[in-house]
C-alpha cells in the first residue's frame, strides 16, 4: 500500500474531473450514471456550465497527478424548518487511496467552508448497512442528528390506500 508523502492538497473540481468522480463513483456503486454526474457537474463545478447553487462547493484531492477523491457539499434551507445546515450529498475515493487521509482532508475542508457560509451543522446520509462509510463519519465526528428520515415506495402502499 503506498502511502502519501505530503497532507493531501484539497482542490476545486474542474469540468475535467468528470470521468475520474464517475470511475471512483462506479467502484463504489456498481454503476457508471453519467447522466446524473453530467447534471451534478452543471450545478456544482465551474467551467462545465453556468454554475447554479451559489452556497455549494466541488472539491478534489489529486494524488500522483490523478484525482484520489471528491466531495459535494451545499448549504440547504428548506428542511421542515431547521437552520440552514451544510450537506455533504456525495463523497469518494479511489479505492487504492482509502484510508490513507484523502476522505479526511476533505471533510475537514468541508466542515472550513461550511463555516465560512454561516452554518452551526453539517448534515449527511447515509445507508445504515453502508459499516464502512458510517463508521467513517462517526470516526470524523458525526452522530445522528435531530431528524429522521422516512420514505414511501411509489406504487405499491400509495395504491391500495395504506
Amino acid at each position: 500500500m503506498a502511502e502519501l508523502r505530503t497532507a493531501p492538497k484539497v482542490r476545486e473540481l474542474c469540468a475535467a474531473d468528470l470521468g475520474a468522480v464517475i470511475a471512483i463513483d462506479a467502484a463504489h456503486t456498481g454503476e457508471r450514471d453519467e447522466g446524473a454526474w453530467q447534471r451534478v457537474f452543471a450545478s456544482y463545478v465551474a467551467g462545465a456550465a453556468v454554475r447554479r447553487i451559489d452556497q455549494a462547493f466541488a472539491i478534489g484531492v489529486d494524488v500522483d497527478g490523478a484525482l484520489a477523491g471528491y466531495l459535494f457539499g451545499e448549504v440547504r434551507t428548506v428542511e421542515f424548518g431547521s437552520d440552514p445546515a451544510g450537506w455533504v450529498f456525495s463523497v469518494g475515493v479511489a479505492t487504492e487511496w482509502q484510508r490513507r487521509g484523502v476522505a479526511r482532508a476533505l471533510v475537514d475542508e468541508a466542515r472550513r467552508r461550511f463555516a465560512a457560509l454561516g452554518v452551526r451543522h453539517v448534515r449527511t446520509m447515509v445507508r445504515r448497512n453502508d459499516v464502512a462509510i458510517l463508521s467513517f463519519f462517526r470516526s470524523a465526528g458525526f452522530v445522528g442528528g435531530p431528524f429522521v428520515q422516512l420514505e414511501i415506495e411509489l406504487g405499491t402502499d400509495q395504491e391500495n390506500g395504506s
